[in-house]
């Protein structure tokens, strides 16, 4: 397909031989670009039933940040080894779907780039305008040749319209659906982010995600990653998953849960021991020891494994009473937005 070898892509396609009949895979958009077609596959895996719980992985929005693609590649080898003789694992699978889509933007993956082959940063490309916001990296419509250059601010991009039909089919509908889409870039500590990145307004949910965070942190006391919404750290313009999620309250229907997460590995600290791979065209997004990639490609299993039982049980975070939440909600707001 391309001259140059495109790794992660063949990681991809074997892995889906590998699967055989045991998921879904469909091809949800083909991106041309330089006379080739780049495709962005969605695979689908376990339970079929319009009731199942569904949780989602999602990579390689930031070409660049080429590593949350691969973590992703990594935990599904480990699924299909896993398929092979686990039974726990087989009957989860019975009761619940799993969604993913590693490499949403193949052209930028391929390429390493931030943006698509367009000059768009996907992560900017929704029509959501933020609250108190002029800085360039929030977003921007001045020129395709900056960098957090938003696009066209009536159509959407290919790969981010691809995105949106994944989130809309399989998440909207489900009782309770939980997502994870997978950054590096930011910070020295790994972060689990919420809405909303575009507003410092409360997220409708915070009631759930301040007992999901109280779970994971009874469960995993000491666990690295830090909770917040997104607002707490910066605000951006044209974020695809508060789009999204200001989509679903529109047709929520009572007792709907929809997390959205964002987790941004916190990359800077990649770069204390070996502060010369600044300088290096992925030093700042890519552990390049190959020790420290190793160590990233397994990092997060341990959440990824309480997020799907999360998504099994929901009663366990979920807030049943309207008693309940309104002191869950005051205890959050005091926690995240006093």
């Amino acid at each position: 397909m391309t001259q140059n070898p495109f790794t992660e892509l063949e990681q991809l396609e074997n892995l889906i031989g590998r699967l055989g009949g045991r998921a879904q895979v469909e091809i949800v958009e083909r991106i041309p670009y330089n006379d080739h077609e780049f495709p962005i596959h969605c695979i689908v895996m376990g339970s079929a039933a319009a009731d199942a719980p569904v949780l989602g992985y999602f990579g390689g929005v930031h070409g660049l940040e080429k590593i949350g693609s691969e973590v992703l590649l990594s935990y599904l080898d480990t699924l299909l080894n896993l398929l092979d003789w686990d039974g726990d694992l087989i009957q989860r699978l019975q009761r619940m779907r799993l969604i993913f889509m590693p490499i949403i933007n193949p052209v930028g993956v391929y390429y390493g780039l931030r943006s698509n082959g367009n000059g768009v940063d996907l992560m900017r490309n929704a029509p959501v305008e933020a609250m108190e916001c002029n800085k360039i990296y929030s977003g921007h419509r001045l020129s395709n040749r900056l960098p957090w250059f938003r696009g066209d601010s009536e159509i959407m991009e290919r790969e981010s319209a691809a995105l949106c039909r994944v989130i809309r089919q399989y998440f909207f509908n489900a009782p309770v659906s939980i997502a994870v889409d997978l950054h590096s870039g930011f910070g020295i500590q790994d972060r689990l982010w919420f809405p909303y990145a575009s507003s410092r307004k409360p997220f409708p949910a915070l009631a759930e995600a301040l007992a999901w965070k109280r779970l994971f942190d009874r469960c995993y006391p000491h666990h690295f990653y830090r909770i917040e919404p997104m607002s707490q750290e910066y605000l951006i313009n044209g974020d695809l998953w508060d789009y999204l999620y200001d989509d679903f309250v529109k047709q929520q229907t009572e007792g709907q849960v929809f997390l959205p997460l964002t987790l941004e590995m916190g990359s800077w600290m990649w770069l204390r021991k070996n502060p010369l791979h600044l300088f290096q065209r992925y030093g700042w997004f890519h552990p390049l020891k190959p020790h420290r990639k190793q160590r990233i490609l397994r990092r997060h299993f341990t959440l990824f494994d309480f997020l799907s039982r999360c998504a099994l049980y929901p009663e366990s975070w979920q807030c049943p009473t309207a008693e309940n939440r309104q002191r869950l909600m005051q205890e959050a707001l005091q926690l995240w937005y006093a």
